[in-house]
């Protein structure tokens, strides 16, 4: 019996045709023989999906939707019949990432039946390596997601693939708080780890970041639970694919209430638990032997799992854990945390900005702890670093350069800089772990505090409240010279800021709006007008990793920098690290390239010309690499439309996260000299918001130095009315 074809919106058609929803409504006013609808209300109406992709066909409008797009909106209309396919499809993953590119290609070429066939045949040779897989079964009709996923595996690697079904699992189950820990905070957490642990432990693994980065570090057994069952599956693939040499166990149940590795010990923990929940298992667990520091209050659950992990690791073994600020202060866990600090376990807290992770409103911090060990040293103090309220020296030179930071966190959209706060980190918890008792800690940032003073009436351990109380550590003349340099550099900046707004000047286009005609990126790309690049998977790069030796197939360790989305947002040179090594195919920037952030937000500038500092870096993640054709396009004028906010809304899909389509993204079809007149206004519009940018970033470190030193006692307001705020350095004439 024919299956009826699946419905779409009209939403889902223009990420198909790569066009907006208005173009979309355009077409159903203007072409009578556009599809009429099959099905929804009038208001939110669907069409038939094998009618659209046809009429569009008839136009030339080929699918400007990526591969994991197709998969996603396939994922969606397709309905799962019984065979447990929606298990089966992270084992069909997991053995299509180690097949040869022309073998997924003529796996998506075959009939349905045989294409079922095959599929079976490939998950069935996954569950010998997935503990714990049940066999599955295809049927023809899933030939469509499968079709979808070898293709999203083959063209985006596995772990693309693994995310959207992920994604749509989530989505079934309205599982909530499942979010994916930010891989330069999953390095931090393991770089944590003093040494190279073999046995690592996840209790609440979700995707396996944590385990990724453990790998990396050099893990070989790797341990994960988690109470959903979509992401235990996840994880275990997705540590296959980044780590085929390591022991992989992943189990699905909850760790506190089930622990599904009662008699494990691990060198290290990593773990980023849910936070805030009540029901985690307090009047059941009441007597459990793991509180060897005291029973968690109902309220407590996140102490509950800082001593799960402790119980966990051998004698002397170190776990990392990501918790919410309100742990170390709440007078529920008191008791809980008096007894870490007294025994010893408690070795550091690390307090990160907000942004750093979900929730992004709120500074999250790292809690290390060590098992104490019998016959052990005495731990006489505890770590305290403060990397959210550590602010680094403002430049003079032109803002958005390399050797200008980015602006401190404390803010939804703040950008992180995760280079300066994992060195902070790192260093500040080397040197302690080298000589805790020696430890001189530094002025604002991180500081040692013996376990006496720590065991008051509250035992608050926010770091932000002990570093700083350090502050009359700071010189009074020092401060003020440096409050002096600081408002020197603001004026010049204001001064310059003010050249640049006054330069140019804008008149309106007409009583109406100027239109164009455009094309997509796409669209230019086949005409060879630009080229698109991007990095590889990390899948696909684990892939020939394996297959050559470890070495990438062909790669070598690499010392180039990487580009960032976050360098492009804040407008600096190339500030990240690479990970694993790199083969010939990784896109190298060139002078006068495009670069466009994946992940749309109003955090910066979207787009931006590629300059001197930037050429020969690295593409990174997350950013898309336009070259254009010097003769056909202006490179300006390109990445002056290419960022713009309509332009990125209309090409980026998802809810919470906007992901950007770089082929969908629309430019306007100008003969080259305007494309020029265009590209130089755009030019001065970068420069005017990076002369803005420098001058906010110097008034508020000018304003800080001066509350801090005011407050501090470093400094002194003026006697003089007429000195304008002028400020004193204490030791002079006393106040009367």
């Amino acid at each position: 019996m024919p299956q009826s074809s699946a419905q779409v919106t009209a939403a889902e058609i223009s990420r198909i045709a790569g066009v907006t929803r208005a173009t979309v409504s355009n077409w159903r006013r203007r072409h009578q023989d556009f599809p009429e609808p099959s099905g929804g209300t009038e208001s939110s109406p669907l069409y038939d999906l094998d009618a659209v992709r046809a009429w569009l066909a008839s136009r030339g409008h080929a699918s400007a939707a990526t591969p994991a797009e197709e998969l996603r909106t396939v994922l969606r209309l397709h309905a799962h019949g019984g065979g447990g396919t929606s298990e089966g499809l992270p084992l069909l993953v997991l053995a299509a990432a180690g097949r040869p590119a022309e073998e997924l290609t003529a796996a998506v070429r075959l009939p349905d039946a045989d294409l079922a066939a095959r599929a079976q045949q490939d998950a069935a040779s996954a569950c010998d390596a997935v503990p714990a897989a049940d066999a599955v079964r295809f049927e023809t009709g899933d030939a469509a997601v499968l079709r979808a996923l070898y293709a999203c595996v083959r063209d985006e690697g596995g772990q693309a693939a693994l995310a959207v079904l992920a994604e749509r699992e989530l989505e079934d189950s309205a599982a909530s708080g499942a979010y994916r820990t930010p891989a330069p905070l999953a390095d931090l957490l393991a770089g944590l780890v003093p040494g190279s642990p073999v046995r690592v432990l996840d209790p609440a693994c979700g995707s396996g970041t944590l385990l990724a980065a453990a790998a990396r570090r050099g893990a070989h057994e790797l341990y994960g639970q988690d109470a959903l069952g979509v992401q235990a599956r996840r994880s275990a693939v997705s540590l296959m694919l980044t780590a085929p040499d390591a022991s992989v166990t992943v189990r699905a149940a909850d760790s506190l209430r089930a622990d599904a590795f009662p008699d494990l010990v691990a060198d290290a923990v990593l773990c980023n638990p849910p936070y805030g929940v009540r029901d985690w298992g307090h009047d059941e667990l009441a007597y459990d032997p793991r509180w060897a520091y005291g029973v968690p209050p109902r309220a407590e659950s996140e102490l509950a799992w800082v001593q799960h992990a402790l119980a966990h690791l051998t004698p002397g073994g170190y776990a990392a854990l990501l918790l919410p600020p309100a742990t170390a202060g709440r007078a529920s866990g008191r008791r809980v945390r008096a007894e870490l600090v007294r025994s010893g376990a408690l070795r550091a807290v690390i307090a990160l900005p907000a942004g750093a992770s979900l929730p992004l409103h709120v500074g999250l911090q790292i809690w290390v702890l060590q098992r104490p060990e019998p016959g052990g040293p005495e731990r006489k103090s505890v770590l305290f670093v403060d990397t959210a309220a550590e602010t680094p020296a403002m430049t003079a030179g032109p803002g958005g350069t390399a050797g200008n930071p980015r602006p401190r966190g404390g803010s939804r959209s703040a950008s992180v800089d995760w280079d300066r706060i994992t060195v902070r980190a790192l260093d500040a918890w080397r040197a302690f772990t080298k000589s805790p008792d020696t430890f001189e800690g530094e002025s604002g940032v991180a500081r040692a505090v013996g376990v006496v003073d720590l065991l008051d009436d509250v035992v608050d351990l926010t770091p932000a409240r002990l570093v700083r109380a350090s502050r009359a550590e700071i010189d009074p003349a020092e401060l003020s010279a440096e409050v002096d340099a600081t408002r020197r550099n603001l004026v010049r900046a204001a001064k310059s800021l003010a050249r640049t707004a006054g330069e140019e000047s804008w008149s309106a286009a007409g009583a109406t709006a100027r239109e164009w005609r455009t094309a997509t990126a796409s669209d230019l790309a086949r005409g060879g007008a630009l080229t698109l690049l991007r990095t590889q998977p990390d899948s696909v790069r684990s892939r020939a990793q394996a297959a050559g030796g470890g070495t990438g197939g062909g790669g070598r360790p690499e010392t180039r920098a990487v580009l960032t989305s976050s360098d492009v947002a804040s407008e600096s040179g190339p500030t990240g690290d690479p990970v694993g090594p790199y083969d010939d195919t990784a896109p190298v920037i060139a002078l006068g390239d495009v670069l466009v952030r994946a992940v749309a937000s109003a955090d910066g500038p979207m787009a931006r010309v590629a300059g001197e500092e930037d050429a020969g870096a690295l593409l990174g993640h997350h950013v898309h690499l336009f070259r254009p054709d010097p003769a056909r396009l202006d490179a300006w004028f390109l990445a002056g439309f290419l960022g713009a906010e309509e332009n990125i809304a209309g090409a980026s899909t998802g809810s919470t996260i906007l992901t950007v389509s770089p082929g969908r993204l629309r430019v306007p079809l100008l003969p080259l000299e305007e494309q020029r007149r265009y590209g130089e206004a755009f030019r001065h519009v970068h420069e005017l918001r990076a002369e803005a940018r420098r001058a906010t970033r110097l008034a508020e470190e000018t304003a800080r130095l001066l509350a801090g030193g005011l407050t501090g006692g470093q400094l002194l307001p003026s006697r003089d009315a007429e000195s304008e705020g002028a400020v004193r350095v204490r030791g002079g004439d006393s106040p009367r």
